[in-house]
């Protein structure tokens, strides 16, 4: 059985239960070194076989996962955050369904969260915006036009950006084609991890002081006012509004 397994933000906590369960007991971990913490490992059983896939290319990668699975060893393939986010496990499962292999995915906490939460913000404020918008320029892997950067921000919705901090000032020259120069943003680099930096600034300072922090990687930028101060209060606490488990008290009690 293989299992694709979300290795979490970086915090060796917030790896699920699960996750550390299947990891520990595996014969073969396949792991991305240049993102996974090596701390995930600290329990495996003896004798299992850890890989850095870094420097792998996705045939050495399902070669090794063919052999060992056909010696009937235990597999845990395991990516940051959540493999659902550009974790490129479709590639991987494609030639899995082909060759007949069973597995399983597990889903991890993805940094877009461990990000807001080291921001103590919400992303759907009421108010403000019921959108979430994850996304990333367009480099190496193209994006389709209609999902560009310019076409996301005339929905001024709140949105996180991966995989573009190297490209920082041209983002926010995109980003600030709809949403106004003033509007809130924020860098959380390595989000979760002991050296994590946070960069809260406007979108049209927020490229400078990044580039101050000399941060070029491993790194989301949120954009929108989430993360200012103001938005409305919640109905679903209100005591003047019924729902299912609540009767709502009138305007005096």
């Amino acid at each position: 059985m293989l299992y694709f397994i979300g290795a979490g933000a970086g915090d060796p906590e917030l790896l699920t239960i699960k996750g550390k369960r299947i990891i520990d007991n595996s014969d073969i971990i396949i792991y991305t070194g240049s993102l996974v913490n090596k701390e995930l490992f600290t329990d495996i059983k003896e004798g299992a076989k850890l890989i850095n896939s870094a420097s792998l290319s996705l045939d050495e990668v399902l070669e090794i996962i063919f052999d060992s699975y056909d010696k009937g060893l235990s597999i845990a393939r395991v990516h940051t955050g959540d493999p659902a986010m550009y974790g490129a496990i479709r590639e991987q499962m494609v030639a899995l369904n082909k060759k007949g292999i069973k597995y399983e995915v597990v889903p991890g906490v993805s940094s877009v969260f461990a990000g807001a939460a080291a921001l103590k913000r919400e992303f759907t404020l009421p108010g403000i915006t019921q959108t979430m918008i994850l996304t990333r320029m367009a480099g190496r892997t193209p994006v389709p036009e209609a999902e560009s950067i310019e076409n996301l921000a005339k929905i001024q919705a709140s949105m996180a950006i991966f995989l573009s901090i190297a490209s920082i000032e041209e983002l926010a020259n995109k980003l600030m084609t709809s949403y106004p120069n003033d509007t809130p943003a924020a860098v959380v680099y390595k989000a979760s991890w002991p050296d994590q930096k946070i960069i809260i600034s406007t979108l049209e300072k927020i490229a400078g002081e990044v580039k101050s922090a000399d941060i070029n990687k491993t790194a989301l930028v949120y954009v929108g006012r989430f993360l200012a101060d103001e938005f409305e209060l919640s109905k679903l606490y209100d005591k003047h509004f019924s729902h299912e488990y609540r009767e709502a008290k009138d305007a005096r009690g």
